[in-house]
């Protein structure tokens, strides 16, 4: 008996919750799995990628001061007449490849003459190169080759055997035969700073191979410091996928004790190495999973909630929409009464998904003319138009009111501030292009347009306020015109 009293009484709250409950679940759910290949697509086809033109955009900033000293060293008269003058004193090149090091704050500066074998540096002759020697081999692959400059890995003698990014420059003299090879040498520290700053921040392992698949450059807090990747668990299966000669981005993947690893690499052919981006599928699930979570807990108490507050709630809008006549009587479009309500759904909305909202104010130009000039009743046809044209115009969704007198106020959801601007500006244009029949003559409509982003925490007053002050910039600014407020 008591049973059934309770079904009948709270029946409505029993399906409700069900409904609720299999809802925010399925819900939560169907978030979780598009979320997850969301993810996954987004570090393969994005993240990954994007990593590696960051980290390239840094080398080619590096390289590309290095290589404009090397080339003026290369091609200025002195080094080469000194060169043609027979090398007499050392002093005066030596001062030379000094002050260079110095201005330009290069690590290492450097010049080998063609014709005596001397190694010239900033504290005078280093050595004398010789062919059988292997630190010697880059002089004679410089002199041999039919490029004007090349790149090259090494170590540098002259500064306690660091390893040392050279640019190594052909020297010509005024018939363009090959007398020296001069240039400027860095360090990469600053790109050890790139590769680890990135690692620290987006949770993802980079490092440079060689053509042999050696690893030749990870960052000082990675866990990749040498080695050939021809040798690492799970990746070997890919090695030879990943030394393929493309400087366009190149997709894997491949698994490992951590479980998925996603990988993108590239080639560098600055260096002549393979710049290599990882992450684990692992890391990123565990925060979808932890939100699946979360979810489910926040469903269960927002369910409760609901279940308490809905009859409450309801009755309540109800007989507040009851109270409040929802739409405009001339163009049938939403009053402003009804657009506050909508407005604090939307306010809602925004703080739940996190998405961004805007608000477009449009007021029709010299309407005051047309009413003086025409009468109200062509007014109104004006009106009318505006609003049909506004209302075919938006997106289902979006939020369409007319505002009071000649102004119309619209909400945009999900949409940013400068997608907001591009809708005022159809919205002027198509404005602008219609032609009212009045009488024997076609009457032009246009309209000035303020737009604003909501910040978030502001009132509809406030947020008005701003959207208010676009609308008069553009009615300052000469009218027919789109005008946006930070």
């Amino acid at each position: 008996m008591m049973l059934s009293v309770f079904w009948k009484k709270y029946s409505l709250l029993v399906w409700l919750g069900a409904i609720l409950i299999l809802g925010f679940l399925a819900t939560s759910l169907a978030s979780y799995w598009v979320s997850r290949d969301q993810i996954r697509h987004s570090i393969i086809d994005q993240g990954l990628p994007l990593t590696g033109d960051n980290i390239y955009s840094e080398i080619q900033r590096d390289v590309l001061r290095p290589t404009f000293i090397s080339s003026l060293m290369a091609s200025d008269t002195f080094v080469r007449d000194w060169i043609l003058s027979g090398e007499q004193d050392s002093a005066p090149i030596v001062r030379y490849l000094s002050e260079v090091k110095r201005e330009y704050g290069a690590v290492s500066s450097f010049l080998v003459s063609n014709k005596t074998l001397n190694y010239y540096y900033p504290q005078g002759i280093l050595k004398t190169v010789q062919e059988a020697e292997p630190r010697d081999i880059w002089f004679y692959r410089v002199r041999d080759m039919n490029t004007a400059y090349e790149m090259n890995l090494d170590v540098d003698l002259a500064n306690k055997d660091t390893v040392t990014i050279f640019i190594n420059y052909r020297v010509l003299d005024y018939e363009g035969n090959f007398i020296g090879a001069t240039g400027v040498g860095f360090t990469l520290d600053s790109l050890a700073r790139v590769i680890d700053d990135i690692q620290v921040r987006f949770n993802r392992r980079v490092y440079f191979v060689n053509e042999a698949g050696a690893i030749i450059v990870s960052g000082r807090s990675g866990e990749l410091h040498k080695g050939s990747i021809h040798e690492l668990p799970g990746i070997a299966a890919i090695a030879d996928k990943i030394i393929n000669n493309n400087a366009q981005p190149t997709n894997l993947e491949y698994e490992n004790e951590q479980g998925r690893v996603m990988l993108s690499s590239r080639f560098i052919p600055e260096f002549n190495w393979y710049l290599v981006v990882e992450q684990t599928e692992a890391a990123e699930m565990a925060r979808v999973q932890r939100v699946l979570l979360g979810n489910i807990a926040v469903s269960a108490i927002i369910t409760g909630l609901v279940l308490l507050l809905c009859l409450y709630s309801v009755n309540r809008f109800q007989r507040r929409l009851e109270n409040v006549a929802a739409t405009d009587s001339l163009t049938g479009l939403l009053n402003r009464h009804a657009f506050e309500l909508l407005f604090e759904q939307a306010v809602h909305e925004f703080h739940r998904t996190k998405t961004p909202l805007s608000m477009i104010l449009l007021d029709i130009d010299y309407f005051k003319n047309i009413n003086d000039n025409y009468g109200h009743l062509a007014g109104d046809r004006v009106i009318m138009r505006v609003a049909r044209l506004l209302e075919n115009s938006l997106r289902h969704g979006d939020v369409l009111c007319r505002w009071g007198g000649e102004e119309f106020l619209i909400l945009l959801k999900q949409t940013p501030l400068k997608d907001a601007q591009l809708v005022a500006e159809k919205l002027r244009v198509s404005m602008a292009a219609e032609q009212l029949p009045l009488g024997n003559k076609a009457l032009s409509i246009t309209g000035s347009f303020g737009v604003a982003e909501f910040g978030g925490v502001e009132t509809l007053v406030h947020f008005f306020a701003r959207v208010d002050r676009a609308l008069y910039l553009a009615k300052s600014g000469g009218r027919n015109r789109v005008e946006i407020i930070e």
